[in-house]
């Protein structure tokens, strides 16, 4: 719970606001620390001192890490309260409109943090879909949900040759592909989000080993980053058709699951030979973004995920890694990255040079390379999802690569949410959500 003052006597805008937390084990500002790159105040110190203590705020991260969910039976008892200031010095003033945006951004990135938050016991592809069932009713949206047997039905192949199905057919649950889309009268502009919603991440019959597979509950972050940046968006008055797809399964061990040398048919038509079980988020993406071009029809794709671990040995733990065939695209991301904290940076787009890693003898490619690569593995990864589509008409394609970033801590951060809601702000009623506010 929080309470804002606002104070114009100096000239600028002064806004006060006091945030009071229940938390004893672990400071707790989910209300008002993801909204605070937003707002410019990204110059934090190392610590900040409360009437309990202090608190320290390691990295940029962790001002976007602190999740409401919690199933620990202790109960706080203890209050803290914390005093956050925030001055505008421009001549543009924050508007109501603002303020009520910045609250749509805040329960964004904790929506998406309780998501990603949950264990796959608790948030398996059946909640996913109804978490997006949800936000479409609060939106009055009508979803488009496939799953099964109808991805294959629907021209998604089937059990054996289809992406997504093909990763998602060895878990209890089906796999899901859902779509919802906002188009308002009058939109000249159209974007689709694509998500990445692996629920959890054995690595398939590639298995990973017992230290390395703890953690991957969060391999479906950016299916709930791209949901809820959907969300706050339409919410904020979005004035463009936009689309979220969530291409949603688990990657689960059975004698059902993907195995090294099966040959699959993505969406796109293309013979895909699997060569690493643990490389199948780009295979669930490569439907979503090919359902994007060529079903939507729409003019920006973006997709985010956490495509790779490599992603850390790119960009590092502060930045995601951005890929795209548009450098006026990738110029706003980095922009967009800056106005909200979450910051990126870019890959090299050459697939000239580096498709060549994934020739196949038997197929038209294989998912992964596995020995010496021309390519670094994250843009290899991100390289693959591109060539599901056809990109010489102008369609503008941007990956986001947030492998290492969607956890800090063992919490979700929310990352993406920002980045995105500020990357296309511009078409909201809110100034701020862009961060034009602060330019």
């Amino acid at each position: 719970m929080f309470s804002s003052a606002l104070d114009r006597s100096n000239g600028s805008e002064d806004v006060t606001m006091t945030w009071t937390s229940s938390s004893t084990d672990r400071f707790l500002l989910p209300d008002m620390l993801p909204i605070m790159p937003i707002v410019g105040a990204q110059a934090w110190s190392d610590n900040m001192k409360t009437s309990k203590g202090l608190i320290n705020i390691r990295r940029q991260q962790d001002a976007l890490c602190f999740s409401q969910y919690s199933l620990k039976t202790a109960k706080y008892s203890a209050l803290t309260t914390v005093r956050v200031e925030c001055h505008f010095v421009d001549d543009e003033k924050v508007s109501a409109a603002d303020w009520t945006a910045l609250g749509r951004l805040v329960h964004g990135v904790q929506s998406a943090q309780w998501i990603v938050d949950r264990p796959a016991n608790l948030m398996n592809v059946d909640d996913m879909v109804k978490a997006a069932a949800s936000v479409a009713k609060a939106l009055s949206i009508d979803p488009v949900i496939i799953r099964g047997e109808q991805l294959r039905d629907l021209g998604f192949g089937g059990i054996y040759n289809v992406g997504i199905y093909n990763v998602g057919k060895a878990a209890l649950q089906p796999p899901a592909f859902i779509c919802l889309s906002h188009a308002p009268k009058g939109a000249t502009k159209s974007f689709a989000l694509v998500g990445k919603g692996i629920m959890f991440d054995t690595g398939g019959l590639t298995i990973k080993g017992k230290e390395a597979m703890p953690g991957w509950k969060c391999d479906m972050a950016g299916a709930a980053v791209a949901l809820h940046s959907f969300a706050t968006l339409v919410a904020s008055g979005f004035t463009e058709e936009l689309h979220v797809l969530l291409c949603c399964a688990e990657n689960a061990v059975s004698p059902e699951a993907n195995k090294p040398d099966d040959i699959i048919t993505l969406l796109s038509g293309q013979t895909v030979e699997i060569n690493n079980t643990d490389a199948e988020g780009r295979l669930v993406l490569a439907d979503g973004v090919y359902y994007a071009k060529n079903m939507l029809k729409v003019s920006t794709i973006i997709d985010i995920a956490t495509l790779t671990v490599a992603q850390c040995s790119v960009t590092g733990r502060y930045h995601a890694a951005i890929m795209s065939n548009s450098e006026e695209l990738e110029r706003k991301a980095l922009r967009a990255g800056l106005a909200s904290g979450d910051l990126c940076h870019p890959m090299q787009y050459v697939p000239d040079l580096h498709m060549s890693d994934y020739a196949s003898a038997v197929a038209d490619m294989k998912n992964a390379q596995l020995g010496a690569m021309m390519a670094a593995p994250s843009e290899l990864a991100g390289l693959f999802i591109a060539a599901q589509i056809d990109l010489k008409d102008g369609t503008e394609w941007l990956h986001v690569d947030m492998g290492t970033l969607a956890m800090a801590d063992d919490r979700a951060t929310g990352y993406g949410v920002p980045l995105l809601v500020s990357l296309l702000g511009e078409f909201t009623n809110a100034l701020i959500l862009s961060g034009r506010c602060t330019d």
